[in-house]
């Protein structure tokens, strides 16, 4: 296919020169009726660039196929055999994926590392969860993706099971043994789905991990806004094979996802797929051996240990992605958030992730010289300073095994149940009706349905105490946890 084509960008260029006067949305009317103010601070382009696909890129029975010979370029870029945009982030495509594979009431494997936005989807779904717990790794308190051995048993213990949601890679870089996983499930008769939200890049170099589709993937999603080059909000979906139907795709995604598209989400998936064609070897290439440097210099900081293949030969994890630098500060006597709030105050360098013990920044093709020196620059300054730093009430991390909280009702059941507020020390054997996720990642230590256990409050409430953000929780101080009512249990 010809990939100097980029088919959403191109009718965007034609609708401007042509001058089109629409009379529908959006209502600023391609920025004639935009506050002045507004179009200082975000661009006029951005304005003109916000044009509905129906009547605007393409014609009111959209016969240009515009979006269609995107993402057709889209699947051929990344051998995959279908391929879908979608303009409400990946939070919502993994709600999608979910409910192409496994319905209301029945069930799915999801790895229990999984962002909030799954706990979501089995809510809203109504999916019943099978949790597969990650590989717990202690020294470091991180959780790794689970193995194929533990999919194998979770498969073999629930053959009703409709398939398998795999996080992969971890918001800290870390990946799972993809083509291990998919073998198990296809040895079963299911398929694979996996968030690769931070995968995005991986088709277009071979020094990164395997991609997805490559290793038998039967869906994969990822939000391309993450690692590579198109904005907010960014997600596609990839398909191969016959175990998902791209019909059913279509359906469900039709029925969870916006009728009023962004074009600007679309032109930048398209422009990036175009741009990672023609030059992502090189531009990816260039990132990995900046992110190599980085690594390299930042070992050499006192207190700082970046995380690197020393997880995949303790095998831990089957790979991990080196343009995610993960740098465990717990040798400088503080915290990541407390390392992540000191650089963006005092050097104006905001880290991509933070929690008791690490922080992480993400290395990309649009990093350069200046970019490489303010970070280590800054870097360097955290370790000269680290002691003026106040110490702040330590987390109390639990134990690995008691955060394999007990399932007592469906997430959904739980969520919807009558509720009750009770004082954290009340909280202790009593069923959650929420989810509780420090953020970022946002990787829930109690959803709905799980009992909660003593140390996962005692984590909890100790880590809001050295000021880790809750914001899902009914009250995100946790003085109180939202609880599934005695009667409603």
């Amino acid at each position: 296919m010809d990939h100097s084509r980029a088919p959403v960008l191109e009718a965007l260029e034609v609708f401007r020169r042509r001058g089109d006067v629409v009379y529908g949305p959006p209502g600023h009317k391609q920025g004639r009726g935009a506050d002045p103010r507004v179009a200082r601070a975000v661009g006029d382009g951005v304005f003109r660039s916000d044009v509905l696909l129906l009547n605007g890129l393409d014609d009111r029975r959209e016969s240009q196929d515009v979006l269609e010979r995107a993402q057709e370029l889209m699947a051929d870029a990344v051998g995959a055999e279908r391929a879908f945009f979608s303009t409400c982030g990946s939070s919502l495509s993994v709600k999608t994926a979910m409910l192409s594979v496994a319905g209301p009431g029945e069930k799915l494997l999801l790895s229990r590392n999984a962002h909030k936005s799954v706990i979501a989807a089995v809510v809203v779904n109504g999916v019943r969860p099978v949790w597969v717990h990650p590989e717990f790794d202690a020294d470091r308190h991180l959780a790794h993706p689970p193995a194929p051995d533990d999919v194998r048993r979770a498969l073999a213990e629930h053959p009703d099971a409709k398939g398998m949601l795999l996080i992969t890679p971890t918001d800290w870089g870390t990946c799972a043994d993809v083509r291990g996983v998919a073998e198990a499930c296809h040895d079963a008769g299911v398929p694979l789905v996996l968030d690769e939200a931070w995968g995005a890049h991986f088709p277009f170099h071979p020094g990164l991990p395997v991609w997805g589709i490559d290793a038998g993937a039967d869906l994969v999603v990822t939000s391309v806004h993450k690692m590579g080059g198109a904005i907010e909000q960014s997600s596609v979906f990839h398909l191969q094979h016959d175990r998902v139907s791209p019909e059913v795709l279509r359906q469900r995604e039709d029925l969870l996802g916006t009728t009023s598209a962004s074009s600007l989400v679309y032109a930048t998936l398209d422009g990036w797929r175009r741009q990672m064609v023609e030059q992502g070897l090189d531009l990816l290439g260039g990132a990995l051996r900046r992110a190599g440097r980085i690594r390299e210099a930042a070992a050499a900081l006192p207190g700082l240990a970046p995380m690197g293949d020393e997880v995949v030969e303790a095998g831990l994890a089957a790979d991990f992605d080196p343009l995610k630098i993960v740098l465990d500060v717990r040798g400088l006597g503080i915290s990541g958030m407390q390392a992540a709030e000191w650089l963006r105050e005092e050097h104006r360098v905001d880290v991509g992730g933070s929690d008791s013990c690490r922080i992480s920044v993400s290395v990309t093709h649009a990093d350069d010289d200046e970019t490489e020196r303010i970070l280590l620059d800054a870097l360097t300054a955290l370790t000269e300073r680290a002691d003026e730093l106040e110490r702040r009430p330590p987390v109390r991390l639990p134990e690995p095994p008691a955060l394999e909280l007990e399932q007592a009702m469906s997430p959904r059941e739980a969520f919807f149940a009558r509720v009750e507020h009770v004082p954290a020390r009340e909280a202790v054997g009593r069923v959650s009706a929420e989810t509780i996720s420090p953020y970022p990642p946002g990787v829930p230590v109690v959803t709905p349905g799980e009992v909660i256990g003593a140390q996962a409050v005692a984590y909890l409430r100790s880590g809001v105490a050295h000021g880790v953000l809750i914001p899902d929780a009914a009250d995100p101080s946790l003085e109180t946890f939202r609880v599934v009512a005695r009667d409603a249990a």
